[in-house]
């Protein structure tokens, strides 16, 4: 299929659309709609929440009796299926629009194709796979929970030039600068769930919020934890929302963090630690989307080492801390370069005065 340069503009639209879910649509996700006659938009949409209208309802619904016709554009395939809401495909049909233009198809295996075939089989025009990329990246985290079963986990790091995190002592406030925390909290809010250690909440005491820009709701906080040390006046235990994933069953341990408002997961490996590969299973089970790592140098190094980490947001800031720093992770020393761990790198980008790279296993 050949797309004109207007189906472009269009679909970057949706795109944009879509993107104003960033924050708030889990576990479902971000779609947004374009409905386009005679070359002018004539309704325009985007889902916000699970439970209220997708994208496609909210454009049809502006559009009104102009939808007859019309071409329509949507970063995701339209559902097919009885969800918390009626099925978009046949909202579409019962607006009577002529064509349908899609970026990627929905990975959700009860959607998957479906909605494609249906609009097809009552004569609607379909033509799928315009800025494809870009619709992958925006949804990343859901088609990887469809596809794996798993959420999309992000590892956050902060270091000097020397690749030190923090200093011997434990000190890390503040290796990068004020516009490189903000730009760190932004992952935060677009993620399902804040993941972190005991070490950092001993070393740091941190609350694991979203605090540097709006968002409407906070993720989930996730502390591992395999011997239940974290103490009960630890801030990331302040007003709930905290899942504990634990190596030990100790009933009077998990009952005290229980009437803190924390939930304790028991996920022990055969060396008394936390399985950390059942733990992000278990986070895709409750329907989590995009995990937001910000641990010490040895979590990130369990983490990596059990292969659990898809991306890395590393925040370098023009500072230089000597021998005695900790460093990103704890990973057992190779031979060979042969044998290093290899990532590609998908931008790079200038918060302040730090720089920070995104990069990929």
């Amino acid at each position: 299929m050949t797309f004109t340069s207007a189906d472009r503009d269009f679909m970057r639209r949706a795109l944009a659309l879509a993107g104003r879910g960033l924050f708030t649509t889990t576990p479902n996700p971000r779609v947004g709609c374009v409905v386009v006659r005679d070359g002018t938009i004539v309704g325009e949409g985007f889902h916000e929440r699970a439970g209220e209208a997708h994208a496609e309802v909210s454009a049809l619904r502006a559009a009104g009796d102009r939808a007859a016709g019309a071409t329509v554009y949507v970063n995701l395939e339209p559902c097919n299926h009885h969800g918390r809401t009626p099925p978009c495909v046949d909202t579409l049909l019962a607006a009577e629009v002529e064509r349908v233009v899609v970026a990627m198809g929905d990975p959700n295996p009860k959607v998957s194709g479906r909605g494609f075939a249906a609009l097809r089989a009552a004569g609607i025009a379909v033509d799928a796979g315009l800025l494809e990329d870009e619709a992958r990246e925006l949804n990343v985290g859901f088609t990887s929970r469809m596809t794996r079963g798993r959420p999309w986990v992000r590892l956050k790091v902060a270091a000097s030039l020397d690749a030190k995190t923090a200093l011997a002592s434990g000190e890390s406030r503040w290796i990068t600068g004020a516009e490189a925390r903000r730009d760190g909290h932004r992952w935060r809010a677009r993620a399902c769930a804040i993941l972190t250690g005991i070490g950092t909440v001993r070393d740091d005491d941190p609350q694991l919020t979203v605090r540097e820009v709006e968002t409407p709701r906070q993720p989930l906080r996730v502390l591992v934890d395999s011997r239940l040390e974290v103490p009960l006046t630890a801030r990331i235990l302040e007003g709930g929302n905290v899942l504990v994933a634990a190596a030990v069953d100790d009933r009077a341990r998990i009952e005290r963090l229980r009437e803190r408002g924390a939930e304790v997961v028991v996920l022990p490996n055969a060396s008394g630690k936390v399985e950390l590969a059942e733990l992000v299973r278990e986070l895709g089970r409750r329907a989590l989307n995009e995990v937001h790592v910000e641990a010490g140098f040895r979590l990130n190094g369990s983490l990596v080492a059990a292969g659990v980490v898809d991306e890395l947001l590393v925040y370098l800031a023009p500072k230089v801390l000597g021998e005695t720093g900790r460093g990103m992770f704890h990973l057992p020393a190779i031979e060979r370069l042969a044998d290093a761990r290899r990532l590609s790198l998908v931008d790079v980008a200038q918060p302040g005065d730090d720089v920070r790279l995104r990069l990929r296993f």
